[in-house]
C-alpha cells in the first residue's frame, strides 16, 4: 500500500518507500506522544484515562489544528521513529498501564503498519477496545485495511459546506469524501453502543461564525446517521497558535443548538459544556505530558523509548 500510496482520498500515488506523501510522512511510522488521557469522550477515556497514541503526519492539514506541532505536512514534524515491534509494544503497555481503550490518533497514513503492529501486539495478549480517532479524511481503501481491527470509530465530520472546508479545514474536497467514509463506516458497523466501545461516535466542532453550516449538519446527521451513530458536539474553537482572535459561541448560540438536537431527536451522545473554557487544550508535544496534568500522565514505556532514541 505504501508503493503507490491511495490510503486516503488525496490519493497522491507516491512511494513513500523514496520519499514522503501530501501527509508529509515516509512508510516507517512516527509517534509524537503516548499516555493516558482522561479528556475524551467519558466511555473513551473510562476510569483510568484512555490509551492515547498521537501519530505525525496527517492527510488533510487542517489551518487551525489543535496538534500542529505533529500534523503538519513536513517530514520534519515533531515525532520519532518507531519499528513496528516497538508499536506492538506501547500498546501492550498501555493496556498494562490500566487504559480503558487503546486511541489511535490520526493513524491514516500508517493504516498497514498500524494493523500489523495490532497483529503482533494481539500476539502477546493485547485485548483492549480499539479506538479509530480520525479527521473522516478516509478512503474505502485504507478504511477496508483497518475495519476489522476496530470497535469504535471517533470519527470527526467536520463540515458539508465548501466554503467552510476551504477556510477551516485545509481542502474543500474534505466535503466530496466525507460521506464515502461515513456510508463505509455505518454499513460495516450499523449500530453504537458507547459501554461496550462499539459502533461509531461522530464530532462536529462548531467553527466560528459558521452556525448556519453546524445546524446543516446535525440535520443532516439525524436524517442519515442517528440511528447508527452517537453525536459528540464541540464548541470549543481554540486558534493554537494564538495570532487570530475568533469572537466564541454565544449562550444564545449555543442554547439555539442544544435545542435543535432535540428537535432532531438526537439524544445519544455528548455535547461540549462551555464552563472547560479556562482549560488550556491546545498541546505541546514537546512536553512529557502535552495536556494539563490532571487529565494525562505520560506512558513510561514512551518516555524511556523516546529518551533513547534521542540520547
Amino acid at each position: 500500500m505504501y508503493d503507490n500510496c491511495r490510503l486516503c482520498p488525496n490519493a497522491c500515488g507516491v512511494d513513500r518507500h523514496v520519499k514522503a506523501g501530501v501527509c508529509g510522512q515516509k512508510d516507517v511510522v512516527r509517534i509524537a506522544w503516548s499516555g493516558l488521557h482522561r479528556g475524551e469522550e467519558p466511555p473513551v477515556s473510562g476510569r483510568n484515562g484512555a490509551g492515547m497514541v498521537f501519530f505525525t503526519g496527517c492527510p488533510l492539514g487542517c489551518r487551525f489544528c489543535q496538534n500542529w506541532q505533529i500534523s503538519s505536512g513536513d517530514e520534519d514534524a515533531y515525532g520519532m521513529d518507531v519499528t513496528l515491534d516497538e508499536l506492538a509494544e506501547v500498546f501492550l503497555q498501555l493496556q498494562s498501564f490500566g487504559a480503558a481503550s487503546l486511541d489511535l490518533v490520526t493513524g491514516t497514513h500508517f493504516i498497514p503498519s498500524i494493523a500489523e503492529a495490532l497483529d503482533l501486539a494481539r500476539g502477546r495478549g493485547f485485548s483492549l477496545p480499539v479506538v479509530w480517532n480520525s479527521s473522516g479524511y478516509e478512503s474505502v481503501e485504507g478504511l477496508e485495511i483497518i475495519d476489522p481491527y476496530v470497535d469504535l470509530y471517533l470519527v470527526d465530520v467536520k463540515t458539508y459546506d465548501r466554503q467552510v472546508a476551504r477556510t477551516f479545514c485545509g481542502r474543500e474536497r474534505y466535503v466530496d469524501s466525507i460521506d464515502g467514509c461515513m456510508d463505509f463506516i455505518t454499513t460495516h458497523h450499523p449500530h453504537t453502543d458507547l459501554d461496550r466501545l462499539q459502533g461509531t461516535l461522530v464530532r462536529h466542532l462548531v467553527f466560528p461564525g459558521t452556525l448556519a453550516a453546524t445546524r446543516s449538519f446535525i440535520r443532516r446527521f439525524a436524517r442519515r446517521y442517528r440511528s447508527s451513530c452517537a453525536l459528540s458536539l464541540m464548541v470549543q474553537f481554540i486558534p493554537p497558535k494564538g495570532d487570530v482572535s475568533f469572537d466564541p459561541i454565544s449562550d444564545e448560540e449555543y442554547d439555539g443548538l442544544i435545542d435543535l438536537l432535540d428537535e432532531c431527536g438526537i439524544e445519544d451522545g455528548f455535547v461540549q459544556d462551555r464552563s472547560d473554557d479556562d482549560i488550556l487544550w491546545i498541546p505541546d508535544f514537546t512536553k512529557d505530558v502535552p495536556f494539563p496534568a490532571s487529565f494525562a500522565d505520560a506512558l513510561p514505556y514512551f518516555l524511556d523509548l523516546r529518551r533513547s532514541k534521542l540520547s
